[in-house]
């Protein structure tokens, strides 16, 4: 076969979104401003939610979600030990501590019955991951938090966050659904399963601002979602009372900084290509859903692992392609590897688990309790998934694929 030259996760960009950014910078008006605002109504109507709020990463809306709850030091998150740094990050730049859970045998997901054993009095928030766009079991997870409610002491670092915590009367369930834009569980948006979500626009993220993210939430008996909204813009906006558009009226040059807070807003240069990805955005997710069958077809027939992205019960988002290769350890997936992207192919692992990285094992942990997250990551292999593939690419990712695990002792 031809050699062919793969990449792993380009954005998908067309003239389309290039012409809106042109018009965005002609505008006058490239940081947070009126096609923001409306970005943040399309996400909300898209998912179901009564308001979103757009920021410059999934990172910063899940601290900001985090921040919303008054979380902070002498709390604790539970976090999967399954996952990429910011699902723990964002907790532990609140000043909590983060608990790590380990994942189901044979699944990236978390360990539900775990989430439920490591609950205590100091836990404030779960964080689920939506890992390769499908939607964590949310039920089962509100059935925990209920169930472990006589634990729940509302707290709170702020008056919104103490006000919030009694209202809910519970841990927060805060997803981080920076996968799942778009994915659905039981006929709910994801966005609309959890307490709190966030959710990434990133450059190889299936909808795209360059940089980006959102926050969304469920709607709190006794929580103004206006209120909510109006925090969440003085948090992403260095804690000033009015945002540069409100400034623009007449003579409302005036504001006031209520606290010294952060800055982490989404500009109008990254909302315009948002803008124009949401028109696309259907036609994008059904072109994953044709790759991910012609993979899941293949897979079967050469015996390989893989996860699921479409049942009766959710239908997943299609980010990542996760393949397992039965019997392989990280020395021969770390071969498989090599030897795909000696034919052009370029594959990737999600994740190597938190507690083998530095910033993780400083904090106390060890792989060896985890012993589901390493099984699952020694021989995983995610192939490239991504709406520029063609068919002939797919078909070559696919003949490679069977060729390298050939080479590697794997197959017939």
């Amino acid at each position: 076969m031809e050699k062919r030259k793969i990449i792993f996760s380009p954005p998908d960009i067309t003239e389309e979104e290039i012409e809106a950014v042109a018009e965005a910078l002609r505008s006058g008006w490239i940081t947070t401003g009126p096609r923001t605002k409306e970005f943040e109504k399309q996400i909300a109507e898209y998912l179901g939610c009564n308001k979103s709020v757009a920021l410059n990463s999934a990172t910063a809306a899940e601290e900001l979600n985090f921040r919303i709850l008054g979380i902070g030091e002498g709390d604790e998150v539970i976090v999967p030990a399954y996952t990429y740094t910011a699902s723990a990050a964002a907790a532990l730049h609140t000043g909590a501590a983060v608990r790590f859970i380990d994942c189901a045998k044979d699944s990236p997901e978390i360990d539900y019955d775990a989430i439920e054993d490591a609950i205590n009095e100091r836990t404030k928030a779960v964080v689920p991951v939506d890992i390769a766009g499908i939607p964590c079991d949310y039920e089962r997870i509100y059935e925990i938090v209920e169930k472990k409610k006589g634990l729940f002491t509302p707290g709170g670092n702020t008056e919104l966050g103490k006000r919030v915590q009694k209202a809910m009367g519970r841990v927060a369930v805060v997803s981080d659904s920076a996968h799942s834009f778009g994915a659905s569980r039981g006929g709910r948006m994801a966005g609309t399963l959890a307490d709190f979500s966030s959710f990434s626009f990133h450059a190889v993220k299936n909808l795209t601002t360059a940089e980006g993210g959102a926050s969304v939430w469920k709607s709190i008996e006794g929580i103004d979602d206006e209120e909510l909204y109006h925090t969440y813009q003085l948090l992403s906006l260095h804690g000033q009372d009015k945002d540069a558009l409100a400034k623009t009226k007449l003579g409302s040059w005036e504001y006031d900084i209520i606290a010294p807070l952060y800055k982490c807003n989404l500009t109008d240069v990254g909302a315009a290509i948002g803008l124009v990805q949401m028109k696309r955005y259907p036609g994008l997710l059904q072109r994953r859903k044709e790759i991910i069958e012609r993979y899941d077809e293949a897979m079967d027939r050469l015996g390989i692992w893989h996860l699921c992205h479409y049942t009766a019960d959710y239908t997943s988002s299609g980010h990542l392609y996760l393949s397992r290769i039965p019997g392989a350890d990280d020395e021969k997936r770390r071969e498989v590897i090599v030897k795909m992207a000696e034919r052009g192919v370029p594959c990737n692992v999600h994740y190597k688990p938190l507690p083998m990285m530095t910033a993780y094992r400083s904090l106390g942990v060890d792989i060896k309790d985890y012993p589901n997250a390493y099984a699952f990551y020694e021989n995983e292999v995610t192939l490239p998934l991504h709406t520029k593939l063609s068919d002939e690419d797919v078909d070559y990712i696919i003949e490679s694929y069977e060729a390298s695990l050939k080479e590697c002792g794997f197959g017939a």
